[in-house]
């Protein structure tokens, strides 16, 4: 199939597969179903648990509609590198990669991603934020507070930053993420700032915060299985991490509890390397991907919101209280905004690095 030939998904075929390909119908032109059988799509997802949501909401059913077979591999934590020497090569490994927002925005500036040619009025239902030219936001992940129930009962335990830095009031062992990301943030919701007015970061004030609990953090961590071993071991009383590593926890049956309370959330989605041959097909995939029933079925496998709030129709009440993008827990956070990191991360990593050894 030559690069500029234009595709798209038989409509029958599409509509008998459900809810789910109907944001495929947006393409401009129509082939048959038997056209994609020689087609071949290769993913890359973080891995994980990622593998096997990403497999049953998105893989075998978009497969099952058009024919075309999707690989998925797993990507590098942070894939810029491998996308900008695929483009500049035109040496293709994937056709479609999950990105998160300061990915996104390092690509994006280097023009080297492909239109992903979806509206708002393609994919109703989105969340804010979810949606660029070149890139379809699909889970949305948050860095919360969590803390041992056998440690405080619910009547006095803590339900803000606030109440983290105060040692008086809620003695125990605690842990913060050894990286200004998130920890900035925390220090000025700790010292008053209001979650919407969090953004540009008062840097002197958050550090002025963060020399009051330095004393008292008893674990710096590093890593995502580290914050849930914490946790989970009793090592440390309460933490902030991230939601979907406190959720395993619970569900291993830890004594835990998640405070949406002031959380921070971002998103990851879809983009798809500049000049791909298989552009177009990844344009449908990603489209299919919008839709709220096959974004509602990942949550089986990963705590992790959908982006399409419709999504929610379809997610067991039960469920649906353990996700970011619920509306009880959403409307307690705000969004980390990459924009202020992007312009500042290696400024702010270099203090902090330097701050944490003092």
């Amino acid at each position: 199939m030559t690069n500029d030939r234009r595709v798209m998904i038989d409509r029958r075929k599409l509509l008998k597969i459900g809810g789910g390909l109907g944001v495929a119908l947006a393409a401009p032109t129509i082939l048959t179903r038997t056209a994609w059988a020689n087609e071949q799509l290769t993913v890359a997802d973080p891995g994980g648990p990622y593998s096997p949501g990403y497999r049953k909401a998105f893989y075998d059913p978009f497969e099952k509609a058009t024919g075309i077979k999707v690989i998925n591999v797993a990507r590098d934590a942070e894939p810029t590198a491998q996308f900008r020497a695929m483009v500049e090569t035109k040496s293709y490994s994937w056709d479609v990669c999950t990105l998160t927002l300061s990915a996104r925005d390092i690509l994006e500036k280097r023009d080297l991603l492909e239109p992903i040619n979806l509206t708002d009025a393609d994919a109703p239902g989105l969340m804010p934020d979810a949606l660029t030219p070149v890139w379809l936001g699909i889970d949305v992940y948050s860095t919360i507070m969590a803390y041992r129930t056998d440690k405080f009962d619910a009547a006095k335990a803590p339900t803000t930053w606030a109440d983290f830095w105060n040692v008086e009031k809620f003695p125990g062992r605690r842990a913060l993420r050894k990286n200004p990301i998130d920890t900035l943030e925390q220090a000025l919701l700790a010292d008053g700032v209001p979650l919407d007015k969090l953004y540009p970061l008062d840097v002197e004030r958050a550090y002025a915060s963060l020399e009051k609990i330095k004393p008292h953090v008893d674990v710096w961590w590093t890593g995502g299985a580290q914050s849930s071993q914490l946790i989970q071991s009793g090592e440390v009383d309460m933490i902030a991490l991230w939601n979907a590593r406190a959720q395993a926890v619970i569900d291993g049956g830890a004594p835990v509890k998640i405070v949406w309370n002031q959380g921070l959330f971002s998103i990851e989605g879809w983009g798809i390397p500049k000049g791909s041959p298989r552009a177009e097909i990844a344009r449908q995939f990603v489209k299919f991907c919008a839709d709220p029933k096959q974004q509602a079925l990942f949550t089986e496998f990963l705590a992790y919101g959908p982006t399409n709030l419709k999504a929610y129709e379809s997610i067991p009440a039960q469920r649906a209280e353990t996700l970011p993008t619920s509306d009880a827990n959403l409307k307690l956070m705000t969004i980390a905004r990459e924009d202020w990191w992007s312009a500042n991360r290696s400024d702010m990593a270099e203090r902090f690095n330097a701050w944490i050894l003092e």
